[in-house]
């Protein structure tokens, strides 16, 4: 017996009747099983090795000209996620590495400068007429389903793909794995926004709702605890991941307030529309230069018959924050004479 299936056996006899085993793992392609990793502990590992993942490090999560060390980028903000999601999954019996495979995953189509990239992507394609939106979750999927590995994709499991297509707030998982990552997803940004925002002078603790610290706790740490306690207690030996009604309302709440107060507060929307204003010039240059993308995303327009709108979009949502404002740069700025 491998030990794959070894570990798949030990499975049955340790998680939850309600977990997703990985001897019922699904692939779009059949392919050979390791010897040695179940199906979701190959998935994660995938992901984890991905060049999206990597990318990660250089996107921003809320503040775009954030000055120190210590703030959240996307990377960062994916590693909370799936290190809350595990603990979740890890008290409830359920499966750690699908868990983790989400998480590690959720966000790899995200593009550069956050949501004002994505929005500016958005309009873009809704401007063109293509009949298509722009959807983070939806270019993650794309990701791990047509862009890495040179086309390829990753080949991941349903169950990897539907927890990522359904991390969003509408989203309807299908596996309470999924759904852990959901929650977790909203759970470490609204608090570790506040953390960052805290850094960064725009809030201070004692300016959070009393209405809603009082049930959540006074501090990040304590909030977390709160947090993952209650989805603990409330969701243990049940069929689906539960909130109770107090705890869901006040992080609710506290979100409401953190969109007012935070995200579209003057200081962190300061450098939003240069942001969106870039990204938007580079998406018109390369639907007017397609042919200088680079040879993987023309053979895609030539050979794989995706609209150029849609492989613009693929090009330009895979940019670190860097990478792009080098290429507006390399395209836009006049060379300084002085050499």
């Amino acid at each position: 017996m491998h030990i794959r299936e070894m570990l798949e056996e030990r499975e049955k006899t340790l998680l939850s009747p309600y977990a997703s085993y990985s001897c019922d793992a699904v692939r779009e392609r059949e392919e050979v099983p390791c010897d040695i990793r179940p199906a979701y502990q190959r998935d994660r590992d995938r992901i984890i090795h991905s060049k999206a993942f990597r990318r990660l490090k250089d996107k921003t999560q809320v503040f775009l000209v954030a000055e120190g060390d210590h703030y959240r980028n996307r990377l960062t903000h994916t590693l909370e996620v799936a290190q809350l999601a595990r603990t979740i999954a890890k008290s409830l019996r359920l499966n750690e590495e699908l868990t983790e495979a989400i998480g590690y995953g959720h966000d790899l189509g995200h593009t550069p400068f956050g949501h004002s990239g994505e929005d500016a992507l958005d309009q873009a394609l809704t401007e063109y007429g293509t009949g298509h939106r722009f959807r983070h979750y939806m270019q993650s999927v794309r990701v791990v389903e047509k862009l890495e590995k040179e086309g390829r994709g990753l080949n991941l499991t349903w169950a990897v793909r539907d927890g990522i297509k359904n991390h969003g707030t509408s989203g309807r998982p299908s596996t309470l794995e999924g759904k852990v990552v959901r929650l977790c997803d909203k759970i470490a940004y609204v608090n570790h926004d506040i953390d960052d925002a805290i850094r960064g002078g725009v809030l201070t603790e004692a300016e959070l709702p009393r209405e809603y610290t009082d049930i959540l706790g006074h501090t990040v740490r304590d909030r977390l605890n709160a947090l993952i306690h209650d989805i603990i207690t409330n969701s243990q030996d049940k069929p689906d991941i539960i909130q109770s009604p107090h705890m869901a309302e006040a992080m609710t709440g506290l979100r409401t307030f953190m969109f007012e107060r935070v995200y579209r507060s003057p200081l962190v929307k300061a450098e939003e529309s240069k942001a969106k204003n870039m990204l938007r010039n580079l998406f018109d240059y390369y639907i007017r230069y397609w042919q200088t993308l680079p040879s993987e995303y023309v053979i895609m327009i030539t050979e794989g018959q995706v609209p150029k709108e849609i492989v613009v979009c693929d090009y330009i949502a895979g940019m670190t924050d860097h990478y792009s404002m080098t290429k507006f740069e390399e395209l836009f700025v006049p060379k300084s004479w002085n050499r």
